[in-house]
């Protein structure tokens, strides 16, 4: 078996190419059934967000593991499979556990350290989980690279500073109030940014929205967004004195909150902190408004630089979040191998049982007349001598599992012992072999020089390698 990843992300597809490759939640049973139909595929799970779609399975050893998924993907989307190839990567075996440990920190995210992505993963497998697509391998990769997603969150500051302007607005908005629980702000126009802003500061525990907007329906509907008021554009500076945090972007090309508007409505306001947000360009809000008492501007300059120092405290922390993927990589990998071994130490015990039961019959054919002790004598010796043949190697390949060249010794073992049908009379897995007879290679040459050259070679043709 061997681990797959075929994908595409903000990072090598534009939007108009990731769009067609989605699978809403509705369609994920239908494209699940579709993928593990095929003969290649065992497992499989698809994340399909906003800035991915990733197809992890685990295939056949002998299979084309990434082909059999470009040819799923561009068939269940009826994509031109030479087009779409440009835009994907591709990984197998350890990279793909490092790369979905990687997408569950947020490492690989548009914005690193942002929190979606950690419950859009568990989704997927959920998907995947719920629709028998996920085997013994899946889940526990999966729910392993949860733990990767909460040790991160956890053990490092990743996610704590705000790397966007609309959350910067929320981080700066939190400085001039102790709790933002209560607070009523002002959505001056209807823009995309104006309403993400919003959202944020709702999130964070704003309780009412008034929204103005020279195009009063539009006011309207933004309103209604967030359970709020639609206000006259006429009524603008009456109203901001109900406020405590206003948002503005507008398409002005002048000011259209002036120092004198501003200071007529701080009249009514007695003493009242008012924090204004300026996220238009050219600028909505007049700067020497910041010369009031009690008055705090900030615009998209000042929100930008937030996003910057942010940004750099995040990217130590991700290193840090390195850390923690290549100690959970290793977990993964030695209990993948240990998982390997299991089954191929039954599985050679099980063949000299076999052996031994064969041979004893002949023996006890061509004997004849033997006594009921003198066969479990004979019964008892077969067995013991079996047992003891098989202790040492096979101890050894128990110990050896979790080692980095684990599988190319399971590999040799199953090999070696005749457990997989190979027409061929090649062993599978030869890139590994070969690492590990370059190890053999290298002992041997220490040991008594170029002899083990020829040795290794030997050993080496020998394996079909």
């Amino acid at each position: 078996m061997q681990l797959t990843l075929v994908g595409l992300s903000h990072k090598t597809a534009p939007v108009e190419i990731r769009e067609k490759l989605t699978f809403p939640a509705n369609r994920q049973e239908e494209a699940l059934s579709f993928l593990t139909s095929s003969a290649d595929v065992v497992e499989a799970v698809i994340l399909s967000t906003c800035n991915r779609t990733e197809i992890y399975a685990v295939t056949r050893a002998d299979s084309d593991g990434p082909g059999s998924i470009i040819d799923f993907l561009s068939d269940y989307h009826d994509l031109d499979r030479h087009d779409l190839v440009r835009y994907l990567y591709m990984s197998e075996g350890e990279a793909v556990v490092k790369h979905l440990f990687r997408v569950v920190a947020s490492l690989d995210s548009m914005v690193i350290g942002e929190a979606q992505i950690l419950g859009q993963v568990k989704e997927a497998y959920d998907h995947g989980f719920q629709h028998n697509a996920t085997g013994r391998i899946f889940n526990k990769l999966f729910r392993q690279s949860f733990e990767v997603g909460k040790r991160v969150r956890t053990e490092t500051a990743i996610g704590e500073s705000a790397v966007s302007i609309s959350y910067a607005a929320v981080e700066l908005a939190k400085k001039v109030f102790e709790s933002l629980r209560g607070r009523t702000i002002l959505v001056l126009g209807a823009g995309k940014m104006s309403e993400l802003t919003a959202k944020h500061l709702l999130c964070n525990g704003v309780s009412s929205v008034l929204v103005a907007n020279r195009t009063y329906d539009r006011a309207v509907e933004l309103a209604s967004q967030f359970d709020g008021e639609a206000i006259r554009y006429d009524d603008l500076f009456v109203r901001m004195a109900d406020a405590d945090i206003v948002i503005s972007s507008t398409a002005a090309t002048e000011y259209v909150v002036t120092k004198a508007k501003v200071e007529e409505a701080l009249r009514h306001r007695r003493g009242r902190p008012l924090f204004l947000i300026d996220i238009a360009v050219p600028r909505d809000i007049e700067p020497t408004v910041n010369q009031l008492d009690d008055v705090f501007l900030y615009d998209i300059d000042d929100l930008s630089s937030v996003v910057d120092a942010n940004l750099e405290d995040r990217m130590h922390e991700a290193e840090r979040a390195d850390g923690i993927i290549a100690e959970e990589m290793e977990a993964f990998e030695a209990w993948l191998e240990s998982m390997e071994v299991v089954p191929t130490v039954a599985a050679i015990r099980a063949k000299a049982e076999a052996v031994r039961q064969a041979e004893l019959e002949k023996a006890i054919r061509r004997l004849g007349g033997l006594s009921e002790k003198e066969l479990q004598t004979i019964d008892a010796l077969t067995c013991a001598i079996v047992n003891k043949m098989l202790h040492g190697p096979t101890n050894r390949l128990k110990d050896v599992a979790g080692e980095r060249y684990g599988v190319a010794y399971v590999e040799a073992a199953r090999y070696l012992y005749g457990l997989d049908a190979n027409p061929e009379g090649k062993a599978p897995h030869a890139g590994l072999l070969r690492s590990l007879l370059g190890k053999a290679k290298g002992a041997a040459e220490k040991a008594s020089g170029q002899q083990g050259d020829s040795a290794a070679n030997e050993m080496g043709d020998t394996l079909g390698c």
